[in-house]
């Protein structure tokens, strides 16, 4: 299913050792979730490996709690020769009235890597 978002890429519930010590979810474990996401977009754009090389425009809007189920979407926002750059947002499930809440975003930048880890034209 896809919307202006993009596509749902992950859908994930954390657990409670990615608690911090304010009862929020670290966001490192989130920044983690959204590069996944973004290198399985980049990776079908470019139809072979990739590596993260920015992190762009990223925002924390509200925090993540124990219990949300966080949906992960993904899209393909620009295109350079060697680099794609995604945009990534995140939404949590939440509560027994399954409210949305738009949680975080950002635009992760991706290059195409060859057989030597080196940058290559995108196909």
């Amino acid at each position: 299913m896809t919307d202006e978002r993009g596509e749902v890429i992950l859908r994930v519930m954390p657990r409670p050792a990615d608690i911090n010590s304010n009862g929020h979810i670290f966001g490192g474990w989130v920044l983690s979730q959204m590069d996944i996401a973004g290198g399985i977009v980049a990776n079908r754009i470019a139809q072979g490996a990739v590596a993260t090389v920015a992190i762009e425009g990223m925002k924390f809007i509200t925090p993540i709690l124990l219990g949300d189920l966080v949906s992960v979407y993904a899209r393909e926002e620009r295109r350079g020769r060697t680099s794609i750059a995604v945009k990534v947002d995140v939404v949590a499930t939440r509560g027994p009235a399954q409210d949305q809440i738009e949680l975080t975003s950002g635009v992760y930048t991706f290059v195409a890597l060859d057989a030597d880890h080196r940058p290559r034209p995108l196909p």
